[in-house]
Order: structure tokens, then C-alpha cells, then sequence
């Protein structure tokens, strides 16, 4: 057994799904599970919502993570959130992924994977309304969508775009345009193609904060987990699904004078206790984190000192006998600590703080809140 866990509260994932059916009653839910779930587990957590209900769809990056999902029963519907590579298409007709497509060649290409597998592929056009990431231009969408639904092995269910900046107020103009825009050409798409059956735009930000009128699924990504956008988003009602624990690993004197860590790049001030906490940038605890970030000791605040090692880290216990042992448990992220201090303190965003905590770090999961 690793000493290092990160728990996952399914529950909490549940709460800020219900939150999400509060605010959007009359639409369905795409949960993003990329990226292993945004870290939290990619078949686990998928499964969880396939089995409760709370999710109607779920949203990957890579056909492998959609095999993952099939291999392992979850047959839940899926959208590949960009367009595929040409040598993946067979392997995505296989798995029953629903892919997003930007362009005729797309089109053709999906067509033809589809129709040597004797079945019929389920698209959703993707338009880029001002991501400027992946997506058919606005002007040209009405044609690309005539031309998919001419296709014989080709099923236009859905019509999608992103939002960039939806999660400040400083966005708020530019996404309305946006939503404005896309409402209008998934309207113009639909009168030269017939109905679909899904159209979508809003990410957390859209969800929380954004009229998403003329749209009928949502895609909470950084919300469902239960975490804000960075420090400054003031999003409320949010359950964190993650706690991050591991344990002492040993615990020593160090004299006032006496450096600690690689570099030399902290020097006691005075005498004190130093524990060492076996996890380190290895399992993904971010080197940024060296002589700034803290962890939590028998309910103590206790400062990272010294960089940050790949397998361990070294805290300061303070001066007096700190009252602990080899083998008690430290907290990394979870009660006070929370993703976005964290974040901050690293000069980044949610979003990567959970991604980078590694395969090496076990998953372990509750239905049960904290």
C-alpha cells in the first residue's frame, strides 16, 4: 500500500452535478472525464455517473480514453471533444464514439471508416466561434453541415462550440457575442438541415454565470470536481471531490543554521523539527511548491522547506516537540488547503493542479461526503 492517497469523494461529484441540474433544469449534461477525470479516475468516475444517473453524456480527448471506457463497460454516450486522426477513425466507429468534426475532409474521411464497418457514425459539428483552437469557421457552417447530413454513413446529432473566457466578468461581453453568434448559425443549421438533437456551448464559467438560452446540454468540467476556475472566480456551492493524504516518513532535529534540501535553498532560523513526507513532483506535487507551499500535521499548519525532491518533501514542525510520529497522516490538499491555493501558489490554474497528480498516486473512492 502506497503511503500517498488521493480520495475521491463520488458524492461531492454528484452534489455539483445537481447543482448544475438546478441552474439548467430543462438541459442534459456532458461530464469532460479527459485527462483521467481531470485526475480523479477516468473509469471510476464515469462509472459513478453512469450508474446514479447524473450525467447524460461524457466528454473525452483521446479515442484510447473512449477504449478505456468501453473495456471496461461503461457504455454511456461519448463525444471525442476534437476532431480525430485519419488512423483513429476505425478504432473510434468501433468504440460507438461520437466525434466532433471541423471540416469536409473530416466528414469524408468518417464516412468512409463508417461505412467499411457497415455502420452509421454519430457526428457533432464543431464550430469555432472564438477559441480559435479547433472548429469550422462560422460563415462556412451551414454549408459543412449540408454537406455532412448528405452523407450516407454520417448521423449530424449535435452542433457545439467553445468559450474562452466565460468564467470572469471581464469575458462577459465577449461571450455573449459568442453565444449570440453560435445561437444564431446552430438556428441557420438547422433550418437547412432539419433538427438536432443536441446543441451545446456552456463550460463551467457558461454554466454558472451565462444566459445559455437557444442550447440544451451543458458541459460542467472544473465545476463537477468541485473546484473554481483560479482564485479569483467567485463561484459558490462548489463540494471539492479530492483529498490529498500521505504520511511521516521520518522526523529529525535541525539547528539554527542548518540547510535543508537540494540547493541549500533554506536555512533554519533556529533550532527546529523537520518531518519528511514521501511524495514529491514524481506523483506530481509541483516543485513550485519548494519553501512556499504548507501541509497539514495534526491539524497544524506546516511550511514546505527546501525544494521539493521528486519523492519527498520536507515540512517545518515547528521549534517544540511537535507531538507527532512516524507514520501519522499528512494532509497535502483537502479541508483548509483547498485546489485553488494550491494553484496559486504554482502560478496556474485548477485545471492543472489536479492533471498532474500521477498515475503513481492510488485512487481511492467514497460515497460517502466528508
Amino acid at each position: 500500500m502506497s503511503p500517498t492517497t488521493l480520495r475521491i469523494d463520488l458524492e461531492a461529484i454528484d452534489a455539483n452535478l445537481g447543482l448544475v441540474r438546478r441552474l439548467h433544469p430543462n438541459r442534459g449534461i456532458l461530464l469532460p472525464v479527459k485527462a483521467g477525470a481531470y485526475g480523479h479516475g477516468l473509469v471510476e468516475v464515469a462509472r459513478h455517473v453512469e450508474k446514479t444517473g447524473s450525467a447524460a453524456w461524457l466528454g473525452v480527448a483521446h479515442v484510447a480514453e473512449a477504449e478505456q471506457l468501453r473495456a471496461a463497460g461503461v457504455r454511456l454516450p461519448t463525444l471525442k471533444l476534437s476532431p480525430a486522426f485519419p488512423d483513429e477513425l476505425d478504432r473510434a466507429v468501433a468504440a460507438d464514439l461520437t466525434l466532433a468534426v471541423a471540416t469536409k475532409e473530416d466528414a469524408l474521411q468518417l464516412d468512409e471508416a463508417a461505412a467499411s464497418a457497415g455502420s452509421c457514425a454519430t457526428v457533432h459539428l464543431k464550430v469555432d466561434t472564438g477559441m480559435r483552437r479547433v472548429g469550422t469557421e462560422p460563415d462556412r457552417a451551414v454549408e459543412l453541415a449540408r454537406f455532412i447530413a448528405e452523407l450516407p454513413h454520417l448521423n449530424l446529432d449535435g452542433i457545439f462550440t467553445h468559450l474562452p473566457i466565460s468564467d470572469t466578468p471581464a469575458g462577459n461581453d465577449f461571450t455573449r457575442d459568442q453565444l449570440r453568434r453560435f445561437v444564431e448559425i446552430a438556428t441557420q443549421i438547422q433550418d437547412a438541415t432539419g433538427p438536432v438533437n443536441w446543441v451545446h456551448a456552456g463550460n463551467s464559467g457558461a454554466v454558472l454565470g451565462h444566459d445559455l438560452t437557444g442550447t440544451n446540454l451543458v458541459r460542467p468540467g472544473i465545476m463537477a470536481y468541485g473546484y473554481r476556475a483560479d482564485a479569483g472566480t467567485a463561484w459558490e456551492g462548489l463540494t471539492p471531490a479530492a483529498t490529498w493524504t500521505s504520511r511521516l516518513s521520518f522526523i529529525k532535529r535541525v539547528h539554527g543554521g542548518e540547510s535543508v534540501g537540494y540547493g541549500r535553498t533554506w536555512t533554519a532560523p533556529a533550532d527546529t523539527w523537520i518531518g519528511t513526507v514521501p511524495v514529491g513532483y514524481g506523483d506530481g506535487y509541483s516543485r513550485l511548491l519548494s519553501n512556499r507551499g504548507r501541509m497539514i500535521v495534526a491539524g497544524r499548519s506546516c511550511p514546505v522547506v527546501g525544494r521539493v525532491c521528486m519523492d519527498q518533501t520536507m515540512i517545518d514542525l515547528g521549534p517544540n516537540d511537535p507531538g507527532v510520529q512516524v507514520g501519522d497522516q499528512v494532509v497535502l490538499i483537502g479541508g483548509e488547503i483547498t485546489m485553488e491555493e494550491i494553484a496559486e501558489l504554482m502560478g496556474t490554474i485548477t485545471y492543472e493542479v489536479t492533471c498532474l497528480i500521477t498515475a503513481r498516486v492510488p485512487r481511492s473512492y467514497s460515497t460517502t461526503s466528508a
